[in-house]
């Protein structure tokens, strides 16, 4: 496997190496800094999504632009890529509490579940789930402040393929965290979505119109679900109400070329790859990433 990722790579352009061996080296720089080191702060949490997922979603944004599939603009604006990376990455997080717990892993922000209780692990006991909830509903709100910028990005896009790519796993989060909020079996068991919602998903996530619907329709979901005495009750209506008009508002939509270039498709499995592997290694646990599988 590294013999054919080494061979691959150096098959590429230099663009496109500049990019991989960029993002690489500030992967595995921004993580070992959390190797003996716990999330604290919400801030320390974004910045561990960020060298997790963030970083892979500036990578791939600014590959999107090498290879001329996408404007320049897509590579330059960090902020919204960056942005990309972390809603995926603090879903896996909230959906995967227990997971995490029971094989001896803590990703939820300290300064989050210290509000609610003196120990992380406590939520799962049924005793504790009013405090459990009242975290959860918080992390979930926290991730929900990355939709807007999840918006303008894709509305960015104009390749069908990158489009697909990137838009298929932001709606599949926003329907994961849908049926997280408020839901006492994220300390109790494993929240997925359906197989058959997951596939409608990957077959409407196909335009900007579509996905605008998608992101609405669970964003409602959640909003007939906040609590009247959850502590993060306005924060969470405040956000909902933003996402609503961005995913309200006229996209701009033009047509899309079907096409993807090798190019494309060496380097984001490349990235992929690469980061996996490293990260793999060095911290014992696998990355989150578009999958929607771990951290």
């Amino acid at each position: 496997m590294s013999l054919q990722i080494s061979v691959e790579f150096r098959n590429l352009g230099p663009e496109y190496r500049d990019v991989i061996s960029d993002i690489c080296h500030r992967m595995g720089v921004g993580m070992a800094d959390f190797l003996e080191t716990k999330v604290g702060s919400m801030k320390e949490w974004d910045w561990y999504c960020h060298y997790v997922a963030g970083l892979v979603g500036i990578g791939l944004s600014r590959l999107f632009s090498a290879s001329q599939l996408e404007d320049p603009e897509v590579g330059r604006d960090t902020e919204l890529a960056n942005s990309m990376g972390l809603f995926l990455q603090k879903t896996n997080i909230i959906r995967d509490y227990l997971e995490d717990q029971r094989e001896g892993r803590a990703f939820w922000p300290q300064e989050a579940w210290s509000q609610f209780t003196s120990r992380l692990e406590d939520f799962a006991h049924p005793q504790n789930l009013s405090s459990a909830l009242s975290c959860l509903n918080l992390l979930v709100t926290d991730a929900l402040r990355h939709v807007p910028d999840v918006i303008a990005y894709l509305s960015r896009l104009r390749n069908q393929s990158v489009f697909n790519f990137c838009a298929i796993p932001q709606v599949m989060a926003i329907a994961t965290l849908s049926a997280c909020y408020n839901n006492p079996q994220v300390f109790q068991g494993v929240v997925k979505i359906r197989k058959g919602q997951a596939v409608t998903l990957m077959m409407q996530a196909t335009n900007m119109s579509a996905v605008q619907s998608i992101i609405t329709q669970h964003s409602q979901e959640i909003l007939q679900k906040v609590s009247m005495t959850d502590p993060s009750r306005e924060k969470t209506l405040c956000i909902l109400t933003v996402i609503r008009e961005k995913s309200l508002s006229p996209a701009a939509l033009s047509s899309r070329a079907h096409h993807l270039s090798p190019v494309y498709v060496s380097a984001a499995m490349l990235l992929a790859a690469l980061s996996w592997q490293y990260l793999s290694a060095t911290s014992g646990q696998p990355p989150g990433g578009a999958d929607m599988q771990g951290h």
